[in-house]
C-alpha cells in the first residue's frame, strides 16, 4: 500500500509539473501570436473589407469563405431592412445583369424583382462617354453603384491593342466622376471573371483569358490609386474554381453569381446591421461601462498584489487546490489549507489576463475568424482519434460501485469532447448527429439530478454554505464573462439551466418534510413520501410545459426576466428548458432506486462481479444494446429537428439508461476507466464555457484563426491554448471559492451581500 501511495503521489506531482509547463508554453505562444497579429494587422496592410472583396476560397459547394473573416448569409428580411428605399444601380453588360438578378433575389427570393423601384440595371457594356455622362448626372442621393465591363470592348474590336489603349483612356476619363461619387456613395468596380474558352461560341472566341487579364490589369492600374473606389476581385477567384460549370463559357453558374451578390451584401450591410456571424467590414463597438469597470477591477487587483509583493508580505505559499470537479458535482473541501493573503489576488490577476485574452479573441479586431463547414470527415475522424486515445489511457478504478467517481468523470469527459468536436465542425447541420448530441446534454442534466439527489438523500446537508459553494462554482466564470464580453446570462444557456435545476432539486429535498435515507430506514412509508415529492415535481413541470403563456408569465417578470431573456425574449430559455424537462427527474428517480437497491444489498458491486445474477445481467445487457441501437436508428431517420425535438424529452432517457447498464453491469467494465477522458471530465464545465470565445469565434458562430493558412495547425494550437486556459480557470474558481464562500458565518454574510451587489448588474446586462 505504501508503495502504491508513493507511486500515485509521484505520478500526480509529475502531472502537476507537466500541466504547469504546458501552461507556460501556451503563455509564450499567446505572446508571439499577439505580436504577429499586431504586426500583420497594423503594419502588413489590409483589413476585413479588403479581404472580403479580394481573397477567399470555397469550403464546399456554395460555401464561400473570405480570407480572415466571416460572411453572413443574408435573409430576405435582413436585406430589405438594409436596402429598402435606397437607390442601387448596376452598370454593365449581360454578366452584370445576371449578378443584378442574384442581388435582387436576395432581397425578394420569390419574385426576384425589386419592390421599391429604386434598384436598377442600366445597360452600359463599355466604359465610354455614355457611361461618363450617366455618372456625372448622378448626385449623392444614390446609395450603391456596381460597375462591370470588358467583354464588349474585346468582342467589338477583336481584342486589338488599340482597343486596350482606348479602354485605358476611357477609364481614366471616368475615374474623376467615379471618385467624386465615391466620396458619398458605395462604388464598386468589378474585375472581369475568367471565361471557359473551350465552351465559347465562334463569335466569342476572341474573348480569351489573356485578354481579360490585360483589361483587368488596366483597371487596377487606373483605379487602384483611387482609394474610395473599391475593386472587387473575389468573384473572379470564385469563378476560377467552378469555371467548367459554365454553359456557354462566358456567363458563370448561379453559385458564382450568388457568391458575388452575398459579398456585395456583406460589404454594404454588415456595418449597418452588425450581424454576429458577419465579421467582414464590421467595426467593433467600444468597451461599455461594465467592461471598463471589469478592466479597472483587475488592474486594481494587480496593483494591490504588486504593493504586497514590494512590501514583502510573504506568507505561506498557495495551498494545493482542492479536488477539482466539474459542473454541479463540485464539492467544497472539508478542511482546506488556508490560502496566503496574496493567493486570491494572484488568482484575480490570472483571471484578468485570461479575460484580456478572451476580449482580444472575440471582442477586438485582433485575430482572424472563419466560418464553420460540416463534412462527415471533419466530425467523425477527430472522434475516432479521441476515442483511440481514451481507450489507450485506461486505469483501475479506486472503487467498483455503479457510477463511481472516476466513471462519472470519464463520462463527462468523453461527452464534452464529443460536444466540442460537434460545435467546431458545425455538425448541428446533420440531424442524426444533432439528436445524439442532444442526448449528451440530457445526460449532463441526468447526472445533475443523480448527483444532487444522492448528496441530499445521504448527507442531508441543506446549509447555505454548500448551496453557495455550488452556485459560485457553477456561475463564477459565466458572470465574469457577462461583464467582460457584454453578453446576457442566458447566452451561456447551460449554466442557467443547471443552476435552475439545482435550485429546484434543493427546494424539493429541503422542503417539509425533509426525507432522508436515515429517516426512510426507520419506516418504509418515507419511501412513498419521496416518490410523492417527485410526482408533485413532475406534475408541476408538465403544467408549465403545456402552458407556454403561464411559463412566460412567470419568467418574463422583472427581475427574473433579466436572468432568462436573450435578445429581449425568453423564447430561448423556453426552448432549452422544455427540451430536457424530464431528464432531471429521471436522474433523481434513478438515484433513489439505485440507493434503495444498494441499501437492501440487491446489487453485487465487488471487483470483477456482475451487477446482477448471470441471467438477469445478460437479459438487461441484451435489452440495453437493443434499446441503444433502436434509438440510434430512430435518430438517424429524423427528417427535421423540430419533429424529433418533440419526442426527445420522452425517450432520451432510454439511451442514457442503456449506456449506464452497458457500462456498469459487467464487473470488469466497472473496474476500469479512461484517465484521459476523466481528466477532461474534471474541467468539463470550463471547457464548455470557454469554447464560446477562445476556441470558437463570434459567439460560437465561427472558428478562431490563430494560424492563418493552415487549418490543421491552427486547430492544434488553438486547442492547446484553450485547454490550458480552461484548466487554469478551474483552479482559479476553486481558489476563489474558498475566499468568497468562507465557513465563518460573519465573513460569509459580508461576502454574500457583496456577491449580490456584484451578480445583479452582471446578470442584468
Amino acid at each position: 500500500m505504501a508503495v502504491l501511495a508513493y507511486s500515485l503521489g509521484k505520478r500526480e506531482i509529475n502531472q502537476h509539473f507537466t500541466i504547469r509547463n504546458a501552461k507556460l508554453i501556451s503563455l509564450v505562444v499567446v505572446f508571439f501570436l499577439l505580436v504577429f497579429h499586431t504586426v500583420f494587422r497594423y503594419y502588413g496592410g489590409g483589413d476585413s473589407c479588403e479581404w472580403l472583396l479580394s481573397k477567399g476560397r470555397f469550403l464546399g459547394e456554395n460555401m464561400w469563405q473570405p480570407y480572415g473573416c466571416m460572411m453572413h448569409k443574408y435573409k430576405s428580411i435582413e436585406a430589405k431592412t438594409c436596402l429598402t428605399g435606397k437607390r442601387v444601380a448596376f452598370l454593365g453588360d449581360s454578366r452584370v445583369r445576371q449578378l443584378f438578378h442574384s442581388f435582387i433575389k436576395t432581397i425578394d427570393p420569390d419574385s426576384g424583382k425589386s419592390e421599391d423601384r429604386v434598384k436598377d440595371f442600366l445597360w452600359h457594356p463599355e466604359a465610354n462617354n455614355s457611361m461618363k455622362e450617366r455618372l456625372l448626372s448622378w448626385t449623392a442621393n444614390i446609395f450603391l453603384i456596381y460597375i462591370h465591363v470588358i467583354q464588349w470592348s474585346i468582342k467589338l474590336h477583336s481584342g486589338s491593342g488599340e482597343s486596350l489603349q482606348q479602354y485605358k483612356v476611357n477609364l481614366t476619363a471616368i475615374s474623376a466622376p467615379l471618385e467624386r461619387l465615391a466620396d458619398h456613395v458605395e462604388v464598386y468596380w468589378v474585375l472581369q471573371d475568367p471565361v471557359y474558352e473551350e465552351a465559347l461560341s465562334a463569335d466569342r472566341k476572341m474573348i480569351t483569358n489573356q485578354q481579360v487579364q490585360l483589361y483587368n490589369q488596366a483597371a487596377v492600374d487606373v483605379l487602384h490609386g483611387t482609394s474610395a473606389v473599391k475593386l472587387l476581385s473575389a468573384t473572379r477567384q470564385a469563378s476560377l474554381e467552378i469555371l467548367t460549370q459554365s454553359n456557354d463559357g462566358l456567363h458563370m453558374p448561379e453559385s458564382s453569381r450568388n457568391v458575388g451578390a452575398m459579398i456585395l451584401m456583406n460589404s454594404v450591410c454588415n456595418k449597418l446591421l452588425k450581424p454576429i456571424d458577419g465579421s467582414c467590414c464590421q467595426t467593433l463597438p467600444p468597451p461599455n461601462v461594465f467592461q471598463k469597470l471589469s478592466a479597472c477591477f483587475f488592474l486594481v487587483s494587480a496593483m494591490v498584489l504588486l504593493i504586497l509583493h514590494v512590501v514583502g508580505n510573504n506568507r505561506p505559499h498557495r495551498a494545493v487546490p482542492p479536488d477539482v470537479e466539474s459542473l454541479e458535482e463540485k464539492k467544497p473541501v472539508t478542511a482546506p489549507v488556508p490560502l496566503s493573503p496574496k493567493a486570491p489576488l494572484q488568482s484575480l490577476c490570472k483571471m484578468g489576463l485570461i479575460m484580456g485574452y478572451f476580449y482580444l479573441c472575440d471582442r477586438a479586431d485582433m485575430f482572424l475568424k472563419e466560418q464553420k463547414f460540416y463534412t462527415h470527415s471533419t466530425f467523425f475522424i477527430p472522434l475516432i482519434c479521441i476515442f483511440v486515445l481514451g481507450v489507450f489511457y485506461n486505469e483501475n478504478t479506486k472503487e467498483t460501485k455503479l457510477l463511481n467517481r472516476e466513471q462519472t468523470d470519464e463520462w463527462k469527459g468523453w461527452m464534452q469532447l464529443v460536444i466540442l468536436v460537434y460545435h467546431i465542425s458545425g455538425a448541428s447541420a446533420f440531424v442524426p448527429v444533432y439528436m445524439h448530441v442532444r442526448v449528451l446534454v440530457a445526460a449532463y442534466l441526468f447526472q445533475t439530478g443523480y448527483g444532487h439527489f444522492s448528496f441530499f438523500w445521504l448527507k442531508g446537508d441543506f446549509g447555505l454554505y454548500r448551496v453557495c459553494q455550488v452556485l459560485f462554482r457553477l456561475n463564477f466564470l459565466v458572470v465574469v464573462l457577462c461583464m467582460v464580453m457584454n453578453r446576457p446570462y442566458q447566452f451561456y444557456y447551460f449554466v442557467p439551466l443547471v443552476t435552475f435545476w439545482f435550485i429546484l432539486i434543493y427546494g424539493v429535498m429541503a422542503m417539509w418534510p425533509q426525507i432522508l435515507q436515515k429517516r426512510a430506514n426507520s419506516s418504509g412509508i418515507w419511501h412513498l413520501g419521496i416518490l410523492a415529492k417527485l410526482l408533485a415535481l413532475l406534475v408541476l413541470i408538465c403544467f408549465f410545459a403545456f402552458s407556454q403563456s403561464l411559463f412566460e408569465a412567470v419568467f418574463a417578470v422583472w427581475p427574473v426576466s433579466k436572468l432568462f431573456e436573450l435578445n429581449g425574449s425568453i423564447h430561448e430559455w423556453w426552448f432549452r428548458w422544455k427540451l430536457d424537462r424530464f431528464v432531471m427527474i429521471h436522474g433523481m428517480l434513478f438515484a433513489f432506486v439505485y440507493l434503495l437497491l444498494q441499501k437492501r444489498q440487491v446489487l453485487s458491486e465487488g471487483k470483477g462481479e456482475a451487477l446482477f445474477s448471470a441471467k438477469i445481467s445478460n437479459l438487461l445487457l441484451f435489452l440495453s444494446v437493443v434499446s441503444f441501437i433502436t434509438y440510434s436508428i430512430w435518430a438517424s431517420s429524423c427528417k427535421t429537428k423540430t419533429e424529433c425535438n418533440e419526442m426527445h424529452p420522452y425517450i432520451s432517457v432510454v439511451q442514457i439508461l442503456a449506456f449506464i447498464l452497458i457500462r456498469n453491469i459487467p464487473g470488469y467494465a466497472r473496474s476500469l476507466y479512461s484517465s484521459f477522458f476523466a481528466w477532461f471530465g474534471k474541467i468539463s464545465l470550463e471547457l464548455f464555457i470557454c469554447q464560446y470565445h477562445i476556441w470558437l469565434a463570434a459567439d460560437t458562430k465561427g472558428i478562431l484563426v490563430l494560424i492563418p493558412g493552415n487549418p490543421s495547425i491552427n486547430i492544434m494550437v488553438s486547442t492547446f491554448i484553450f485547454v490550458c486556459v480552461a484548466h487554469e480557470v478551474s483552479l482559479i474558481t476553486n481558489d476563489l471559492a474558498q475566499v468568497v464562500i468562507p465557513k465563518d458565518n460573519l465573513i460569509f454574510s459580508i461576502f454574500f451581500f457583496c456577491l449580490i451587489l456584484y451578480f445583479v448588474p452582471a446578470t442584468a446586462l
